[in-house]
């Protein structure tokens, strides 16, 4: 079970303070994204692990999150992560079965305990 959804409230609003630091500090990483309706362009931190075709990105909040229904709809969009922003060419929705083996083990334990299930493979 993912994070609640009341404390999607309290995230959107550290977002401002985290982004500058999850642009530079692994495994945070920032997705850059259009707005399905707005057309805006809005940054959204997340953690991201590389993988050799992309990168892994945990969805905490559950699979419903604005930033990857953008991602999804527009079919690209950019990572930020480490200082680098990556081009991302497509998407496709994982479960923990294939997500884990490719995350360190301290990721493993967070996110096992944490309850989370469903990510997100960023495909370059």
């Amino acid at each position: 079970m993912p994070m609640p959804r009341s404390f999607r409230r309290v995230a959107r609003a550290l977002n401002p303070a985290v982004r500058p630091l999850a642009r530079r500090l692994p495994p945070l990483a920032v997705v850059n994204h259009v707005g399905r309706t707005t057309g805006r362009q809005y940054e959204s931190p997340v953690m991201a692990f590389q993988t050799e075709s992309g990168w892994i990105v945990s969805l905490a909040y559950g699979s419903d999150v604005q930033w990857a229904r953008n991602l999804d709809r527009a079919g690209s969009g950019a990572l930020t992560r480490a200082g680098r922003t990556h081009q991302v060419s497509g998407i496709r929705a994982i479960g923990w079965k294939d997500a884990a083996p490719s995350l360190p083990a301290w990721a493993r334990g967070v996110l096992r305990s944490a309850n989370v299930e469903d990510f997100l493979l960023l495909i370059r």
